[in-house]
């Protein structure tokens, strides 16, 4: 009934309107400087300096107005005025070089933000810093408008912090519930494995084994779930004896590539690529025959699985796609646009690391296609985000 009655909607004054509506909505912060200091019992042009980096206030007095600001949802326009920002923050990728992981979907995200007037900035992150100074005043001491997250697992301190925090952000293969100022991007791990098991069991493989990393991030727990659903689909035996879980790369190479062997695995499943490359060099140093003895499928498709011996089998993320979604979700978010999840369809990339199952010498490799294999969609998308 207000909005009804109310005289910018009695004027036809549609503007006027509009900025009523969005106001009582929640869109405008309603602390101002005023509130803050208020709550602190300071000036308000201490707080002014506070927010706006001025070097002579102490630190602690510092931390205590962008603890309050934050707290109070308050936003510095003028700072994000000055100059529009956003911040890609990445931990544990390598992205420098256009053969590491991060590169392309860095390129992505610039590819996109910068012809609409956005300065990204680049920002290694550590778990030591994290515990040092919370997101949003992180956010709002940089003048970040929006940021891109990359390399994160469970145990991250900002993990904590995403489930409430109201600056919009995107995370690249993690997840958060039931906030709307969140987003996430990523490949479609579900379809991929299922791609990649339909894929061995043509070529006759029914022991499909996985070595992945430890179940401490979302993507790792996405994967396993993802071989899971994917054997139990095509009724094969899922056994614990099949799966090996270890935190460094080589020597869980070491550990698990003769005891899935030992177990008469034909095949194995990796959760990262980086992982089949170092069962391949595991084999090698055993004499186990890729394909002829064993098959090995990975996950990303870096620019070096083309030149392992042999090549490698491996299921696609296309990284420049990432980075162009990882930018439309911060803008989606930017214009009040709630998404949730963004899936990329995932390809299975056909190498010479998969062949015919050991005695079944009747399947011709020729009979395989060599080329890249879309999958169909998943049933069930939503509930796999990643």
């Amino acid at each position: 009934m207000f909005f009804l009655c109310h005289p910018a909607i009695m004027k036809k004054d549609l503007k006027n309107f509009f900025v009523i509506f969005t106001k009582y909505l929640g869109d405008f912060p309603m602390a101002t400087i005023n509130d803050i200091a208020a709550k602190l019992g300071v000036s308000k042009s201490t707080v002014s300096k506070g927010l706006n980096g001025a070097t002579d206030i102490s630190d602690e007095m510092r931390r205590r107005i962008l603890e309050t600001a934050v707290e109070m949802g308050y936003v510095n326009r003028r700072l994000q005025k000055k100059e529009r920002k956003l911040c890609i923050i990445i931990e544990n990728m390598d992205f420098d070089t256009p053969n590491q992981f991060g590169y392309d979907i860095v390129l992505g995200f610039n590819q996109m933000a910068k012809p609409e007037g956005w300065t990204v900035d680049i920002i290694p992150m550590t778990e030591d810093f994290q515990r040092m100074t919370p997101y949003s005043v992180f956010m709002m001491q940089k003048g970040y408008q929006a940021s891109f997250i990359l390399g994160f697992s469970l145990l991250d301190p900002w993990m904590k912090e995403f489930g409430a925090t109201r600056i919009p952000t995107v995370l690249y293969d993690n997840y958060v519930k039931s906030n709307p100022h969140i987003a996430s991007v990523g490949c479609d791990s579900q379809e991929g494995f299922d791609l990649a098991v339909r894929h061995l069991m043509k070529l006759g493989h029914k022991k499909i084994g996985l070595i992945s990393g430890p179940l401490d991030s979302y993507i790792l727990k996405a994967r396993y779930s993802a071989y899971l659903n994917a054997m139990s689909k095509y009724g094969l035996e899922i056994r614990e004896e099949y799966i090996g879980l270890g935190y460094y790369v080589a020597e869980s190479a070491r550990t698990y590539i003769p005891k899935l062997v030992a177990q008469g695995v034909t095949a194995i499943l990796f959760s990262h690529d980086m992982r089949a490359i170092a069962a391949l060099t595991e084999c090698d140093d055993r004499d186990i025959r890729v394909p002829e003895d064993l098959s090995i499928i990975g996950f990303d498709d870096l620019p070096m699985t083309a030149y392992t011996f042999p090549p490698l089998t491996t299921i696609r993320q296309d990284r420049l796609a990432l980075g162009k979604c990882g930018y439309y979700a911060v803008s989606s978010l930017l214009n009040h646009v709630p998404i949730g999840s963004i899936l990329l369809r995932a390809t299975l990339v056909v190498r010479d690391s998969t062949g015919p199952a050991p005695g079944t010498a009747s399947i011709s490799r020729t009979d395989i296609p060599q080329t890249t294999s879309h999958g169909n969609p998943s049933p069930d998308r939503g509930s796999s985000r990643r």
